[in-house]
């Protein structure tokens, strides 16, 4: 992709390798914040609940544990340039999809991010992925996900544009009310698997929403290279349900599918990049 040399983003909150200090209470060793992982995992819970229960347990004491910060790579500091970059543009291509529709575009903020960070969703682990928060309109990103695609069998420019592309779809969704009503018609659903069906339109449709990014922002900043597109379905092949549920070794479970199969993202991918029309994204009255 041809990004060097064009405006970052404003809008971006870097908090990787950020120190922090725990006041007060025991000090927390690399076994307690394991258990703390375990005890989230099992019982669906909050790991700083326990946390802060053996913080209690420690009485009054003034001990203190500092968590040295992250010394950066220059390719993480690279990725993370990347990163603003691409966001930067999906401000200005929507900003003008929706001037030119006649609405005022509110763009999201994104926070990058190591270990877990906090947000009005939560507390949240880079092990989760990338993700959109609708209750703080911003988009959480661990640039060590990049790595994972590439163990995944995606690498490249456009590949990791195509993961920012898609959160900033969520966002779009959550401003024009389509994640609003998505969330009413699951609550009124009369099964999981209808849940997951509603799950995997929203989540097609946010895969179109970045191919429709990526065609604008191909137009206007000429950022597409030779081979971009086939990096960027790649990435989109190599999250579906199916391929991710086989690569892990388990049977495929149609009716457990959130996101959708590696065909259906890589169709919805294309459509955007394609027409470069938002109405051509509407998986809900089209289907998956």
């Amino acid at each position: 992709m041809r990004w060097k040399g064009q405006r970052r983003s404003t809008r971006v909150d870097d908090r990787r390798g950020k120190g922090g200090v725990v006041r007060g209470g025991a000090k927390l060793s690399g076994g307690m914040i394991i258990l703390a992982l375990i005890f989230a995992i099992v019982t669906g819970q909050n790991p700083l609940s326990l946390l802060g229960g053996v913080m209690q347990q420690g009485g009054g004491s003034s001990q203190q544990q500092v968590r040295i910060p992250k010394q950066q790579s220059a390719a993480e500091e690279e990725n993370a340039h990347f990163s603003s970059v691409i966001f930067a543009s999906t401000e200005d291509i929507w900003n003008q999809v929706f001037s030119h529709a006649g609405q005022q575009y509110k763009p999201p903020s994104m926070v990058l991010f190591d270990g877990q960070t906090s947000s009005r969703c939560g507390v949240n682990s880079e092990a989760i992925g990338p993700f959109y928060c609708p209750g703080d309109d911003t988009v959480y990103l661990s640039l060590s996900f990049f790595k994972q695609l590439e163990r995944m069998g995606a690498p490249g420019d456009f590949a990791r544009a195509y993961v920012i592309g898609h959160e900033v779809g969520h966002h779009i969704q959550n401003i024009t009310g389509t994640e609003r009503q998505v969330r009413q018609w699951q609550q009124q659903a009369n099964s999981k698997a209808e849940v997951n069906q509603l799950s995997v339109l929203m989540e097609l449709q946010a895969d179109c929403l970045a191919g429709v990014w990526a065609h604008h922002a191909n137009q206007q900043q000429n950022m597409l290279e030779p081979g971009d597109v086939e990096e960027g379905l790649r990435a989109a092949a190599s999250i579906g349900d199916d391929t991710i549920q086989q690569r892990a070794g388990r049977r495929v479970n149609v009716e457990g599918f959130t996101h959708g199969t590696s065909a259906q993202r890589v169709k919805w991918l294309k459509r955007g990049l394609q027409t470069g029309n938002y109405d051509s994204c509407n998986t809900f009255s089209q289907g998956a």
